[in-house]
């Protein structure tokens, strides 16, 4: 039966919240907060939190710059996972993955259909590893973020969690990685 292992001491993860949108500011990023709040009560470290624009290259850079980072082990976005013009950000993070984590998105609809219906096709939430970090693309509404937090999210990033979490394999993500 899958569930959290008192026996074992939790591992705080330093993630970092990223908000893609070209309407929000952090003071009204509800998204955001939602993401924050749920991190922090979970017993992490907020790493960095910013808001960028609907824009594939501004993305992709604040990416590379956390994946540069060694004060993040985790990126966790929401918004721009839609279906209009400006929605990117699974380019975007696509074009930084090493390995694409297509049960993430699998996981994510499932959850969201129970709670939308048909309405979860037009997300393309999205996860992915990256020079040896976890990055994970949600939908921007608060709701979805909630969904992906509580129900995927916490569990995964927790290192008690049984049978299995991605805190365990967070040293390993590089092997077989030539330098340079």
């Amino acid at each position: 039966m899958p569930g959290i292992d008192t026996s074992r001491n939790f591992i705080p993860l330093n993630i970092a919240v990223l908000t893609v949108s070209d309407t929000r500011t952090r003071e009204t990023d509800t998204s955001g907060d939602v993401l924050t709040e749920r991190i922090e009560k979970a017993g992490h470290n907020l790493a960095d939190r910013t808001v960028v624009s609907d824009d594939i290259q501004m993305i992709r850079n604040q990416l590379l710059s956390w994946i540069a980072s060694d004060n993040v082990d985790i990126v966790i976005s929401t918004g721009g996972t839609g279906l209009t013009g400006r929605d990117v950000t699974p380019e975007a993070f696509k074009s930084v993955y090493d390995k694409e984590i297509e049960g993430f998105s699998a996981i994510f609809h499932r959850i969201s259909y129970e709670k939308i219906g048909t309405s979860t096709i037009q997300s393309r939430a999205t996860a992915g590893v990256a020079h040896g970090k976890y990055l994970f693309a949600l939908p921007g509404s608060p709701g979805a973020c909630k969904d992906g937090w509580d129900e995927i999210l916490q569990y995964q990033l927790d290192n008690r969690y049984r049978p299995c979490n991605f805190v365990e394999i967070l040293p390993r993500l590089q092997e077989g990685r030539k330098a340079g």
